[in-house]
């Protein structure tokens, strides 16, 4: 006899993998989803503790919720082959310090998008993006 699979326990598996295949901690990745368009929107955030920032890492749609974890899990395994890795240098308006983050996207625009997601554009003030060597 077949049992289905608990979705709870699914999401809960999937999750732990994503974090596990980064190699980050549970307090470093957020799992947001929403809805959008009539399907589930994932956005995975990371959140660095060096600087307390948090910036996008991904998002991911799906028709429920476990479709959206397999996809973003996919994209995990593989978003090093598919993506281009930039560097950039910002500093907020309240701290004044220069900090350097790195981000995987398929074009500057898209790395700066992950840098500013959620948070007011004003916010902060971006020095440099530079598009790192292949390695």
């Amino acid at each position: 006899m077949e049992t289905s699979t608990d979705i709870h326990i699914e999401s809960a598996r999937l999750q732990k993998e994503i974090i596990n295949y980064l190699g980050l901690n549970d307090s470093e990745l957020v799992f947001e989803f929403g809805s959008q368009d009539g399907k589930v929107k994932l956005d995975l955030i990371t959140i660095n503790p060096r600087h307390n920032q948090s910036f996008l890492f991904h998002s991911e749609m799906g028709y429920d919720k476990l479709e959206a974890l397999k996809k973003m899990m996919d994209y995990v395994k593989n978003f090093r082959e598919r993506e281009s890795s930039y560097t950039i240098q910002w500093m907020t308006k309240d701290d004044k310090q220069l900090h350097t983050s790195y981000f995987r996207a398929s074009n500057i625009l898209d790395s700066l998008d992950k840098l500013y997601y959620g948070r007011d554009r004003n916010t902060i003030t971006v020095f440099s993006v530079v598009l790192n060597p292949v390695s």
